[in-house]
């Protein structure tokens, strides 16, 4: 298992700043989590980056990626 990461997001919703924790093992890989603030589900998707870390983007459910 590789070392879980954090991260500050903005929710795609509420624009709150909220702390996010990823791993490195979820990379090309999407996922749902609720908004700690307004509870609305935020689409997560964790990338590998050109530098070798991890890049997180969010989006609504209603978004088209």
């Amino acid at each position: 298992m590789k070392a879980l990461e954090e991260h500050s997001i903005s929710c795609p919703y509420c624009g709150e700043s909220i702390e996010i924790i990823v791993s490195a093992d979820e990379v090309s890989s999407e996922y749902i989590e609720d908004c700690q603030v307004c509870c609305r589900p935020i689409v997560i998707a964790v990338e590998l980056n050109s530098k070798g870390g991890v890049t997180v983007f969010v989006r609504t459910e209603n978004d088209t990626y």
